[in-house]
C-alpha cells in the first residue's frame, strides 16, 4: 500500500490493457455497423462493407501496436527502478 501511496507502483499499465480492451469491442463495432450499413446501402455499399472488415481486422492490431507503445514507456521504468535497487544494494554492502 505505501508503494500505491508513494507512486512507486503503477496502475496505469492495467488500464493501458482495459484501454486495449475497448479498443479492440469498439473496433468491431463500428466495423459491424459499416457492414450492416454497406449491406442495406443502394449505392456504395460494397465500399462501406470493405472498410467494415477493415476496422475488424485492423482496429484491434492498431490499438494493439498503441497500447504496446505506452506499455513500454512502463518496462523502461521497472527496469530502470530494478537497475537502481541493484545499485543501492552494492552501495550499500
Amino acid at each position: 500500500m505505501e508503494d500505491f501511496l508513494k507512486f512507486k507502483k503503477m496502475i496505469t499499465p492495467i488500464m493501458i490493457q482495459i484501454l486495449f480492451w475497448i479498443g479492440v469491442v469498439g473496433s468491431i463495432i463500428v466495423g459491424l455497423i459499416c457492414i450492416v450499413g454497406g449491406a442495406v446501402a443502394e449505392y456504395g455499399g460494397g465500399a462501406m462493407v470493405f472498410m467494415g472488415l477493415a476496422w475488424i481486422l485492423l482496429g484491434p492490431i492498431a490499438a494493439r501496436i498503441y497500447c504496446e507503445l505506452l506499455i513500454v514507456i512502463f518496462a523502461i521504468n521497472d527496469t530502470l527502478t530494478d537497475i537502481r535497487n541493484s545499485l543501492e544494494n552494492k552501495t550499500a554492502v
